[in-house]
């Protein structure tokens, strides 16, 4: 057995001759002392030990080997008939006018038709949901609950269908939580609604200012109520979008939080996340106008504070895990809302990037998006790769205004890795 190529390993001042061993593949961590670490190099540990160390990940039969498992990780998935899960954008149409609003280039108001939605819907039930099969949707916008009629239009009969093909049907929406009451939460929980993803700009102040209505009235008020009357309904993902100058105050939210009762138990977890440049616009390179890169040593110092004040508050944070960009996923898609396909909604301003529509089919889209640009020797012996898988197509796209550099996390992943580790030893062991 030898050591995994995807470990970090970190000496513990406060424990001498003990080292915290992480596994960035299996998400796994254990504290080694300096002499049984050093058996682990050179193979040499009892089997109870280097049983426990394999069961963790840290141990591997064949370093090159599980290379090129790692290698092959993708196409494994493809071969197993995973579920199917598409990004259905409903509308690009909103009832807030956040001015850094992500979609600002490219939507001018456009819905799904009723057309558009019975052709997805049937797409899927021909190709997508065999008996036993598993199909997961995000209903996403501009303000997908904007669309209530589509929403029920595509998902009744999907969840209806699901049941009777002893399969599963689940949806998730990403929404700004001001049409978010408990009336809709319980009608929708009826036909396969799982979880929502709700933005809120920091306290009252800083989001009212960042997330107005049309209308110029601050939204906080109404999100927050909303928040409050649904959390024990529904799991829910709670974030905001912040920015060099006004990070530090994001923490009040999470005090605002709980003193309207929405606790850490009626919360899944808590993500706040920089706020980054427009689509569809020029190349950025003026990082002062949003964040266009993972290794600006404010966003770093950003994600590890935040971070840690909402562990601090019992609340829970996603952890490191495997994960990788959906464009390597090939039964994951976005299904705009005029039916044609993509694979990240980033790339709904870019045309040229779409592969295919619901009428004709999904293209071969290998070349131009940069499939498998990480199976370089750069990223197959990174211990982070796991993590990471080349960064973020969007990231790079932001950047150059095309998709053929990686987007390298190793910067920042040295600079923060260990402090999240950290974090959630002492604040979530056991979650």
């Amino acid at each position: 057995m030898e050591l995994s190529n995807y470990l970090k390993i970190y000496p513990c001042p406060e424990q001498p001759g003990m080292q915290l061993v992480y596994s960035t593949a299996r998400s796994s961590s254990v504290l080694l002392p300096d002499e049984l670490l050093a058996a682990a190099r050179a193979g040499t540990l009892p089997d109870q030990e280097q049983a426990t160390l394999a069961r963790l990940g840290i141990l591997v039969p064949d370093r090159r080997e599980e290379q090129q498992r790692m290698a092959q990780i993708f196409s494994g998935a493809r071969q197993q008939n995973p579920p199917f899960n598409a990004v259905v954008v409903l509308n690009l149409d909103c009832n807030l006018a956040c001015p850094y609003c992500y979609e600002g280039n490219f939507r001018h108001g456009q819905y799904m038709t009723d057309a558009t939605a019975e052709l997805l819907t049937t797409t899927i039930l021909t190709d997508h949901l065999p008996p036993g099969g598993q199909v997961g949707l995000t209903f996403y916008g501009g303000e997908p609950l904007l669309s209530l009629d589509l929403i029920r239009r595509i998902a009744q009969p999907l969840h209806g269908a699901a049941r009777q093909r002893e399969g599963r049907f689940s949806f998730s929406l990403v929404t700004n939580g001001t049409l978010l009451n408990a009336g809709v939460v319980e009608e929708l929980l009826s036909f396969g609604l799982r979880g929502a993803k709700i933005t809120l700009d920091g306290p009252a102040e800083l989001h009212n200012q960042s997330r107005p209505f049309v209308s110029g009235r601050g939204s906080f008020d109404s999100i927050l109520r909303n928040v409050a009357a649904v959390c024990h309904l529904l799991p829910l993902q709670l974030g905001g979008n912040y920015t060099r100058d006004n990070y530090r105050s994001f923490p009040r939210l999470l005090d605002d939080l709980l003193d309207a009762g929405v606790t850490p138990d009626k919360v899944a977890t808590v993500l706040f996340a920089p706020v980054i440049p427009k689509s569809g616009g020029t190349p950025v390179t003026d990082f002062n106008s949003g964040c266009a890169c993972s290794y600006e040593p404010w966003l770093i110092e950003a994600s590890l504070f935040l971070r840690e004040e909402t562990l601090k508050r019992g609340f829970s944070a996603p952890k490191p895990k495997l994960a990788a960009c959906m464009v390597e996923l090939e039964n994951e898609v976005v299904v705009n809302y005029d039916g044609s396909l993509y694979k990240c909604p980033a790339f709904m301003s870019h045309p040229e990037l779409s592969i295919g529509s619901l009428a004709n089919g999904i293209a071969d889209y290998r070349r131009s998006h940069n499939l498998e640009h990480w199976h370089g020797e750069q990223c197959l012996t990174c211990p982070y790769l796991p993590l990471c898988f080349g960064g973020c197509r969007q990231m790079t796209l932001l950047r150059t205004g095309r998709m053929e550099q990686l987007d390298c996390r190793r910067e920042f992943y040295d600079a923060s890795l260990e402090a999240i580790i950290r974090q959630d030893l002492l604040y979530q062991r056991g979650k």
